[in-house]
């Protein structure tokens, strides 16, 4: 990956509507080398996906917590039964004094705890800490 694919992927995590055109134009390149360009980014796997930044609180999940769970086995392969929690946005296998790191996003309290009572049905789990967040300073992709 050489300086223009990483110019491509900061424009493109600004903006990722802007036209082929308007990319190959801010890093010197046609429309179609620029298409070609990010076709390669994306078949090795650089761009997994294109999607939009949403602001959860207009969606009413204006709760934000992360959540470390702690086990009594392995809960390593259980990835599935946290992704079938849907409040749950992302969940990372962790080292630590915890097993697993989930970023949960709901409406109320009350909904949080909903969540907590089912993270406790996955077999494994023998405990939680949630810490809510009261404010989000920024939030940003990674940089290219």
């Amino acid at each position: 990956m050489d300086e223009v694919d990483r110019h491509l992927l900061a424009l493109l995590q600004q903006d990722a509507t802007t036209s082929y055109a308007a990319l190959g134009q801010a890093v010197g390149l046609s429309a179609g080398a620029t298409h070609d360009r990010v076709r390669k980014l994306r078949e090795r796997g650089v761009i997994r996906r294109t999607t939009i930044d949403v602001d959860p609180a207009a969606l009413g999940r204006g709760v934000l917590a992360f959540v470390m769970v702690d086990s009594s086995q392995w809960v390593g392969d259980s990835g599935d039964r946290f992704a079938a929690i849907p409040e749950i946005q992302e969940a990372h296998v962790i080292a630590g004094s915890a097993s697993v790191l989930v970023k949960v996003r709901t409406a109320t309290t009350e909904q949080l705890q909903d969540v907590l009572r089912r993270l406790y049905a996955i077999d494994g789990v023998s405990g939680t800490q949630a810490t809510v967040v009261l404010e989000t300073f920024f939030e940003r992709p990674v940089a290219p």
